[in-house]
């Protein structure tokens, strides 16, 4: 029969085996709820900078305030999402991108974790706080659970009525 130990328990016997046994050294801190890992290692010679985070869309003459306002301009469905639509990497933006695809409309994505600058230039662009955020026909419409809301009570099939390619609007 399995037994709950609690978080000091176990904790406790961590902090109690030798550090010989260890062949390799962690950068963590303890905390009650377990360990919070830093990935970031200075001098590290086995990180690379090819791992490293980068601004992938930015060049030197265009803003990220650019980059959000032609997205939304130039697509009729931009969503600004944690992962890409075929690899949604929170349950709110695979129910975004569910809800959406059943209207079979051209759906635009960026990943905002790809990027922390552009993920602060969307929420100052759109002054909404929460990720996925739905954009159709350069307006804001909310997130995940305002595209459900509008999805049950028809109003998303009307605003995405005369997008091209949404055949299962009938």
């Amino acid at each position: 029969m399995a037994r709950l130990l609690s978080s000091n328990a176990v904790l406790k016997a961590i902090a109690t085996l030798p550090a010989a046994l260890s062949s390799r050294n962690v950068i963590g801190s303890f905390y009650p709820s377990g360990l919070k890992y830093s990935t970031s290692v200075p001098g590290d010679p086995d990180t690379h900078e090819d791992f490293r985070p980068t601004n992938k869309i930015q060049s030197s003459d265009v803003s990220l305030k650019d980059v959000v306002e032609r997205d939304v301009k130039e697509n009729p469905v931009m969503i600004y999402m944690k992962g890409v639509p075929d690899f949604p990497q929170c349950g709110f933006s695979s129910l975004a991108v569910r809800v959406l695809k059943h209207y079979n409309v051209p759906l635009s994505a960026r990943n905002i974790l790809e990027d922390a600058e552009l993920k602060g230039a969307v929420k100052a662009f759109s002054h909404w706080p929460t990720f996925p955020q739905i954009f159709i026909k350069g307006e804001f419409i909310g997130g995940s659970d305002i595209i459900l809301n509008m999805h049950q009570n028809g109003e998303l099939k009307e605003k995405l009525k005369d997008i091209a390619g949404s055949p299962k609007l009938e």
